[in-house]
């Protein structure tokens, strides 16, 4: 019962907490809600006044059905599980897993703009990790297909993802956490807007490279090729990096042939995903789904 409690009282504390962001009744800085509206605005902006892909229209193909995808995931899902997280960290803590056993570093020690840095760097590289493993592990392949079914790029694509890469996601970032320290940065916040604006670039219909900091950040185009209907042989993926492309030229996985942004996107198969948000939610668990 206690542990049902404390998962009710999560996802109460939780989705109020929202109900309060919609209503502008949270601090501007903590509002997930309207941050993530206003970012999609300014990004969806430059895809009308300077889109790559002129062809491709300012309501692209499932530009929709990915905004569904996008306020389903990042803020109705994450409400619903928000309390069975509640209770994995509990349970860790019950079985004597103490954070400060597991610190490499103390994050709370170092300065500001470090913790910030590191907060961000030790993030993005777990979901690099992840986002590999789920090209590479047929069971996580099925869920992620998902979003690689995307047609034409837009920024709501970054969040058209399976409800399951959630559930992966949220404990490789808590074990991450502990790994420094056990807790965000006060301010992590700023991380993770930042977060989001680049996810949202590097799926927008916009062409920017960063010039040399192509090698640091990830961009457009070097994400466009990771979404690729044709992969070189041989490759199970390429250009894995989700903030960040350092790993992937550090690792030899990057893979930018040319700057043409006329490239076939998707996935062979990919009419078996479906073209509703209910039948794409439910995909990935029958093995009768696109190959890799």
């Amino acid at each position: 019962m206690e542990i049902l409690d404390l998962i009710l009282h999560t996802i109460y504390n939780t989705g109020n907490w929202f109900l309060k962001s919609l209503l502008f009744q949270v601090p501007w800085y903590l509002n997930y809600f309207w941050g993530l509206i206003l970012i999609s605005l300014l990004v969806w902006s430059l895809e009308i006044f300077f889109p790559w892909r002129k062809q491709q229209g300012v309501f692209r193909k499932d530009f929709f059905r990915d905004l569904a995808h996008m306020f389903f995931n990042f803020f109705l899902f994450a409400t619903a599980v928000s309390g069975f997280y509640a209770a994995f960290e509990y349970g860790a803590e019950r079985l004597g897993f103490e954070k400060e056993s597991f610190a490499w570093v103390n994050l709370h020690s170092l300065p500001p703009l470090l913790q910030y840095l590191l907060f961000f760097v030790a993030m993005d590289f777990v979901q690099w990790l992840t986002h590999m493993a789920l090209h590479k592990i047929p069971t996580l392949w099925r869920f992620h297909q998902i979003h690689h079914s995307v047609k034409e790029m837009g920024f709501a694509a970054h969040f058209r993802y399976h409800w399951m890469e959630n559930v992966l996601y949220k404990p490789l970032k808590t074990i991450m956490l502990l790994l420094l320290g056990g807790l965000e940065p006060t301010h992590a916040y700023a991380v993770h807007f930042l977060a989001i604006t680049i996810g949202h670039l590097n799926h927008a219909n916009v062409r920017i490279s960063w010039g040399p900091f192509k090698y640091i950040l990830n961009n457009p185009i070097m994400h466009l090729y990771h979404h690729a209907y044709a992969l070189p042989a041989g490759k199970i993926g390429v250009n894995f990096g989700i903030s960040l492309s350092l790993w992937d030229y550090l690792f030899g996985t990057h893979y930018v042939p040319e700057v043409n942004g006329d490239l076939k996107l998707g996935l062979p198969g990919d009419s078996q995903v479906g073209d509703s948000f209910v039948q794409q939610q439910l995909h990935g668990f029958s093995k009768k789904s696109p190959h890799a």
